[in-house]
């Protein structure tokens, strides 16, 4: 299995666009697994919780209220999450 991880790893670097089209394709088709991804990235510091929320297709609050019930805990926001927030209030309002 560590030959997948690395493989991709080197793809992300090599052609990031196929990358993301892997990615695209385990949101669709395994959402389930693609949700873990965010979950873990989130959890582990390497996104924020507006760019997890953004991935996963909800608002900052709703994703805060799943992770609260769900026992996983908030960090406190970011400039990238207040970044993040107002570049999509800019777009969608």
């Amino acid at each position: 299995m560590e030959w997948i991880i690395q493989g991709l790893q080197k793809l992300s670097e090599i052609k990031p666009d196929a990358l993301e089209m892997v990615l695209g394709d385990i949101a669709h088709q395994r959402p389930e697994i693609f949700r873990s991804l965010v979950l873990i990235a989130y959890v582990d510091g390497n996104i924020s919780l507006s760019k997890a929320a953004e991935l996963l297709g909800l608002t900052r609050m709703e994703l805060q209220r799943q992770l609260m019930s769900a026992g996983i805990p908030i960090r406190s926001l970011s400039e990238e999450d207040v970044a993040a927030e107002v570049e999509m209030l800019k777009r969608c309002c």
